[in-house]
């Protein structure tokens, strides 16, 4: 008896130790909502606020997940939350710009757009509205990007473009820059929505139009985005000018671009690489493969780059050892993987990502638990949501 408590104590000892040491990675909670979900989640002081295609918007406990209040509109909800004091604010694919009280979800206001429609099935996401001196903007379905008073709701201005603007808007010094699915980038008058400059993209043999579908960047003197056209793009702030542009052989590039320092990071379409440019000539730096698409936008945090991808896994660029490693699998990812990939991470000989049932293959991809939503981190804990409609909060090491 005298030896098994000893080994009992040893035992207990080592899975302590072992867990002060190695076991700080671990998942803290989920919640399951009933649809994908696909937007940036936003947080405050103890709470996350989460948009799901199940149409309604969730305010989770930030400690342990427990759902404090839900918000349903009448059309999935796509887009990341903005809190604007004491409201939190989203975009609908009901065509409608919803405010709500930040502690009890009760409706303040909202804003009817000329209505939402998506482009086709990778059409994944809605714009974000986005808050900057004193008016809030975003963009919609109906082609037009909007300038709101936050506080009741009021149109304070619109610009038409020739497209769906799904892409969300990027506001700096006085100007709202934002691309649509009708190939252009725009720089507009954030006082009166008056045209600045904008720039047509190159387009492609399959995809003419060069659609811009998500957000772009700041850098020094640029913005920088992607497009449908397989190129990033960076652009003169003031004058809209080409500074350069690397095109990306066969892929579309959704991702919007993460700058640090003076080096771009984003994912791609069909490439299914993850990629590091000089922000200053467009030139590669680093190159990763992995075996899915990346459509969210990538973060820093203590010196390393953090971004999901379409397989269910969340990844870490180690920049010291510059590394790709795997942080995490989506509970998705862990069932049904072996539904797409082999042992080697490649697809199995019997899946085609683009066969005669694309539908089906894009809803095995969604099956995975792939994961489209940007993560967020706060004090070590990343928060971020998967197409199954689970939402995580992951302790990192």
């Amino acid at each position: 008896m005298k030896l098994i408590h000893k080994l009992l104590l040893v035992t207990l000892f080592f899975s302590f130790f072992s867990f002060e040491l190695y076991g700080q990675s671990q998942l803290l909670w989920d919640f399951s909502s009933k649809a994908g979900i696909y937007s940036t989640p936003a947080i405050d002081e103890s709470t996350v606020y989460i948009g799901s295609k199940d149409s309604c918007l969730y305010a989770l406990n930030k400690e342990n997940g427990r759902l404090e209040w839900k918000f349903k509109s009448k059309g999935e909800i796509k887009s990341k939350a903005l809190l604007y004091k004491a409201s939190v604010i989203f975009n609908s694919s009901d065509g409608l710009v919803y405010s709500l009280d930040q502690k009890s979800g009760k409706k303040q206001w909202t804003f009817q757009t000329e209505g939402e429609k998506r482009l086709d099935m990778w059409d994944y996401y809605l714009s974000s509205p986005v808050y900057a001196n004193d008016k809030l903007f975003v963009g919609s379905g109906d082609g037009h990007v909007y300038a709101l008073n936050p506080a009741n709701g009021e149109l304070l201005w619109k610009y038409k473009t020739g497209g769906i603007v799904h892409a969300s808007p990027l506001v700096h010094k006085e100007k709202v820059y934002v691309g649509s699915f009708d190939g252009f980038f725009y720089a507009l008058d954030s006082n009166n929505g008056e045209l600045v400059w904008k720039f047509n993209t190159v387009g492609d043999t399959y995809f003419p139009k060069g659609e811009i579908q998500r957000g772009a960047a700041i850098y020094q003197n640029s913005v920088i985005f992607g497009s449908r056209d397989y190129n990033v793009y960076s652009l003169n702030l003031e004058t809209g000018t080409g500074m350069w542009n690397m095109k990306e052989k066969g892929s579309w590039v959704i991702a919007p671009p993460l700058v640090v320092d003076d080096l771009v990071y984003f994912g791609t379409s069909d490439s299914h690489r993850f990629f590091a440019l000089s922000a200053k000539s467009g030139h590669e730096k680093l190159s990763f493969p992995v075996n899915m698409r990346v459509y969210g936008r990538a973060l820093s945090f203590e010196n390393e780059i953090y971004f999901g991808c379409f397989n269910g896994k969340l990844y870490k660029l180690d920049q010291s050892k510059q590394k790709l490693e795997e942080v995490f699998q989506t509970h998705g990812s862990k069932k049904n993987y072996r539904k797409v990939y082999n042992e080697k991470d490649e697809f199995r000989s019997d899946f085609k990502l683009y066969g005669e049932d694309i539908i089906g293959s894009e809803k095995t991809i969604l099956g995975l638990g792939a994961i489209l939503s940007t993560p967020i981190i706060e004090n070590g804990i990343v928060y971020f949501g998967d197409a199954n409609g689970v939402f995580y909060a992951y302790k990192l090491k």
